[in-house]
């Protein structure tokens, strides 16, 4: 079998391309999220999904512990569930900042804490994925600042966890794609859209199958020796 990789958010459009990419390359692929139909529309040798509320850090640790027992292990994280919340500052509700947060930050750090026990003793070098978004330092963008700081603090746990686990070979970074077309396009008024798509260099969002190629590389023996990094992916956007 090859290695055990867990992707969160599996069945939302980046999911999707990431649980391609992966299978392609030989993983054995567990798929996280509630879309319980989507999973199973994803069903595929090679794929296992698992609907889990990553709202719920219980669930997580179920999740993972299931896995154990059926996989005997994790080698590869990827970090993907997301979403944006648009309620402008300070008119945030208290429970979308907090739905905001548990999504974007709690629920990956969760998922780390299971993963990297689930790594240990595993061959070559381990690798945690987390997406992230150029909304956490490009401010001259729409994004509102509750997704900002989710997005934020998952870099930073990124960064810790690098440095905590470099002697482990646990290698962890951050993928920070700005404009990309997924079925978050949803939440944008039509003006919005158009403006963040007319901001892109290449005129263009870019694809989730662009992004989730670089999840494969940074999971690939290439990706070994990339650790802490937060990989800026916007068409050269924000160069200054």
């Amino acid at each position: 079998m090859g290695k055990v990789a867990v992707v969160t958010g599996a069945a939302g459009g980046m999911g999707r391309a990431i649980v391609a990419r992966l299978l392609a390359e030989g993983h054995a692929v567990v798929g996280f999220d509630v879309d319980e139909a989507g999973l199973t529309e994803m069903a595929q040798d090679g794929f296992a999904g698992m609907a889990v509320d990553l709202m719920d850090a219980a669930a997580i640790k179920a999740a993972f512990a299931e896995i154990e027992g059926m996989l005997g292990g994790v080698d590869v994280l990827v970090n993907n569930a997301g979403t944006c919340f648009m309620s402008e500052f300070p008119e945030i509700p208290v429970d979308e900042f907090e739905r905001q947060m548990t999504l974007n930050f709690s629920a990956a750090f969760h998922c780390c804490q299971a993963a990297i026990k689930l790594m240990a003793g595993r061959d070559g070098v381990r690798k945690i994925v987390n997406i992230s978004s150029n909304g956490a330092y490009n401010f001259d963008v729409f994004d509102p600042p509750h997704y900002r700081a989710s997005k934020a603090a998952l870099d930073n746990l990124t960064k810790d966890l690098a440095r905590r686990f470099a002697s482990d070979k646990i290698a962890v970074n951050s993928i920070a794609p700005a404009m990309t077309e997924t079925p978050l396009f949803g939440v944008l008024s039509e003006d919005v859209l158009a403006k963040a798509v007319a901001q892109m260099p290449h005129g263009r969002a870019m694809q989730p199958a662009e992004i989730a190629a670089w999840v494969g590389f940074l999971v690939s023996p290439a990706g070994d020796i990339s650790s802490g990094n937060v990989i800026i992916l916007n068409q050269g956007r924000d160069v200054r």
